[in-house]
């Protein structure tokens, strides 16, 4: 897969593991991508969420990205960035209604925007199984 067939296959299949770091130990959970593309791997959190406190204290992250039947995995390392971009904020609010009752109580501001940039990102196949690893950047150059 090129770089564009792994930002297809991401987008087609948005759920994912995220790990981040908190104090030398990995910390996985299940995230929702909003959307990737050659700008980076676009999420969004609580500013009270374990997430972005790993993030503030370590931005290093990596996102595993699977198909319905397990045969393909996609995992993209990189470096999280805070986004303060209030109209992406208000296109993500919109475009995900389990938001709304949350932001217009909370505000905007509680809304934060996650971006892993600097992406590299490995293909794993059960046909690909023992391969060497071979990495794509994903991401332009910031």
């Amino acid at each position: 897969m090129n770089r564009n067939d792994m930002l297809m296959f991401i987008n087609a299949n948005p759920a994912c593991c995220l790990a981040t770091v908190e104090n030398d130990r990995p910390r996985v959970r299940g995230m929702l991508l909003y959307r990737a593309d050659e700008k980076g791997l676009v999420f969004h959190t609580g500013d009270y969420k374990d997430l972005y406190r790993q993030v503030l204290e370590n931005p290093y992250a990596e996102a595993c990205f699977t198909s319905p039947d397990g045969g393909i995995q996609i995992r993209v390392s990189g470096k999280m960035e805070i986004v303060e971009d209030l109209d992406l904020k208000k296109e993500i609010v919109e475009a995900r209604d389990f938001l709304r009752a949350w932001v217009y109580e909370n505000g905007f501001e509680k809304l934060k925007v996650l971006r892993l940039g600097e992406c590299t990102a490995t293909l794993w196949t059960f046909e690909r199984n023992f391969a060497p690893k071979e990495y794509v950047t994903l991401t332009d150059a910031p």
